[in-house]
């Protein structure tokens, strides 16, 4: 294998100590990619970084203006893959959540997406790929889900409009929208979800598992083999789409 230059296109993850961002930095990492990891905790950027030379650490909050400039900084050659991947530290159902921590929701997922693509526009070339983790909640909420469900359908708006924008420049963009996967915020999600309604955690998750009609949760693993699969260059023709990697959740026929 070559040894990178600055010249190689970088992979920009925002999210990368994440539980979903940390598998698909380690899947791209594997194939030789490399990674700017950005994330909020130096500690845990360390411990990421410590994995693979291929790796560079970015300590930045996605959740604020700053981290345009600081992401930016951080990159020395062309953007191959932006992907964001933050998750919502945000539940309950509008009957409980706080109507700030919608904006919360909103700033993160929305606002956040919006200065990734600031931060890396500059090295974007053609055939880069600018890619969103969504969710099928933004698609097809349920009653419990207010902030999630919110955010994640302003995103499939804004991926919308950044489409239209760097389509034509070569750019293309793609949202993920995983359904339920298991990571340490679903297993947040259903308890609070059980806590509001008494239900025992253990039927939340069979419930999960039955909205499927491949009778199983997505793995990280799959997600990260999505976004890698993104990179190749016949993955143009999916530009603007989403891509519903749920297992079968979705109900929609378009």
């Amino acid at each position: 294998m070559a040894t990178p230059t600055g010249d190689t296109p970088t992979c920009v993850v925002v999210g990368a100590t994440g539980a979903m961002g940390a598998v698909i930095t380690a899947r791209l990492v594997d194939r030789g990619h490399r990674v700017l990891a950005v994330g909020r905790s130096a500690d845990e950027l360390d411990k990421l970084s410590a994995t693979s030379d291929l790796i560079t650490p970015c300590r930045a909050d996605i959740a604020s203006d700053d981290a345009i400039g600081t992401i930016g900084a951080a990159i020395d050659g062309p953007v191959g893959l932006a992907l964001f991947a933050a998750g919502l530290p945000v539940r309950g159902s509008v009957d409980t959540i706080e109507p700030s921590a919608l904006a919360l929701a909103a700033n993160i997922k929305v606002g956040g997406v919006a200065r990734l693509l600031q931060s890396v526009r500059d090295r974007l070339v053609e055939g880069s790929r600018f890619v969103a983790i969504a969710g099928s909640l933004g698609i097809e909420p349920g009653p419990l889900d207010a902030g999630p469900g919110t955010a994640n359908a302003a995103l499939l708006n804004l991926m919308r409009q950044i489409g239209a924008l760097y389509g034509p420049r070569g750019v293309t963009t793609h949202t993920i929208a995983p359904g339920p996967v298991d990571t340490p915020r679903l297993r947040a999600l259903i308890e609070t979800q059980s806590a509001e309604t008494g239900v025992p955690e253990s039927e939340i998750w069979d419930r999960y598992r039955s909205k499927t009609t491949l009778g199983r949760l997505p793995t990280l693993d799959e997600i990260a083999w999505l976004v890698e699969t993104l990179l190749a260059p016949e993955a143009s023709v999916l530009h603007g789409a989403v891509l519903t990697a749920d297992g079968g959740v979705r109900h929609g026929i378009l």
